[in-house]
């Protein structure tokens, strides 16, 4: 194989490592600058973890690139351990101290709106929950209208356009209910049915996929439009982080269907193959669920913390910060033996195939 042709298969890991770090930067960033207005002390800036590559900075603040770019971090001063800095984290005000530990999530959620809001200015059409008209072989049209606003699927609401594929998707006969707006008012459409066939590509423990036979109406962008479809189509992304712990809780998708930090990166390199604009697509909604991710209540995570700090505040204890650290520590490590398994069942399958 020549060196042109190994290029070839190794570019779009690259790129999907860069912007996989992209997104860790645009996170750690936010926490960088919040301390920094908030007057907390921030002793190291990193991107990546493990060995340092380089380290520069002479001030007080020490700026590092690490080997493995599966991370990253701001070290502020008193955030692990007590300290008798007037500018520590842990001698901050606690709405400054929540605000610097949602910084990253809630920058990495804006971000992917803000990508997704560029992405649909370039479009011809925007998408909308407007039934526009139906194919040639359509069967849906025996209980759905052009002109029918979708309104939910199977009890899901739906908000966006993304949100009737996966309201479609999760469905596992072909027999749909759903509520729409017609002629001004609300009805409820039960037992609609689709034609359908088997894969094992299918969502979850569903083998059926619906054939989509409607076409949705597209409205023509414009500087609102785009900022209020963006903002509807950042929310469908962030819900679909609770679908999808709800779909693995009650069993609709398994352990094995889930990626870790191997298999997105995967899938972000096979995206390039589709474009530019399909791979900044995919870009925005894991910007968006590393984002809600990040803020749920879990030890370790901002969330964790966060939670932590609600507490404090309800019940005006402080909790000791040797019992917060060995909380967040048990957290980072039950994560990382998860990151470990989902990135071994990563390996399996693309080995599998």
């Amino acid at each position: 194989m020549g060196v042109l042709a190994v290029l070839q298969k190794v570019w779009p890991y690259v790129v999907a490592i860069l912007l996989f770090c992209v997104i860790i930067f645009v996170h750690e960033f936010a926490h960088f600058i919040t301390a920094k207005l908030c007057g907390v002390k921030v002793n190291e800036f990193a991107i990546g973890m493990g060995p340092k590559l380089i380290q520069f900075g002479k001030k007080e603040t020490k700026y590092s690139l690490r080997l493995f770019p599966i991370g990253g971090y701001c070290a502020m001063e008193g955030e692990d351990e007590e300290s008798s800095d007037s500018r520590a984290f842990i001698n901050a005000p606690k709405y400054k101290r929540a605000l610097i530990i949602s910084a990253g999530a809630v920058m990495n959620i804006f971000t992917g709106f803000l990508i997704i809001a560029i992405l649909l200015s370039t479009q011809s059409l925007i998408g909308t929950t407007t039934i526009a008209k139906f194919s040639d072989k359509a069967v849906s049209n025996r209980y759905l209208q052009a002109g029918d606003e979708i309104i939910s699927i199977n009890r899901m609401r739906c908000i966006s356009d993304y949100d009737i594929q996966i309201g479609l998707m999760r469905d596992d006969d072909g027999v749909v209910d759903f509520v729409v707006k017609r002629d001004g008012e609300k009805k409820a459409i039960d037992g609609v049915k689709f034609n359908t066939e088997k894969s094992d590509e299918a969502y979850g423990k569903n083998k059926v996929i619906i054939q989509f036979d409607f076409m949705l109406l597209g409205q023509k962008p414009s500087f609102l439009n785009c900022i209020a479809s963006g903002a509807k189509q950042t929310v469908s992304f962030a819900r679909l982080v609770f679908i999808s712990l709800y779909d693995l809780v009650t069993g609709q998708i398994g352990f094995s269907e889930l990626s870790g930090p191997i298999g997105t990166v995967k899938a972000v390199a096979e995206s390039t193959a589709y474009g530019f604009q399909n791979l900044m697509f995919i870009i925005a909604f894991i910007s968006i669920n590393i984002g809600v991710f990040n803020l749920l209540p879990i030890p370790a995570l901002d969330g964790g913390r966060l939670f932590i700090l609600l507490i404090q505040g309800i019940t005006r204890d402080k909790v000791k910060i040797k019992h917060e650290a060995l909380i967040n520590t048990i957290g980072l490590v039950v994560l990382l033996v998860f990151i470990a398994v989902v990135s071994a069942n990563d390996i399996f399958n693309i080995i599998k195939g």
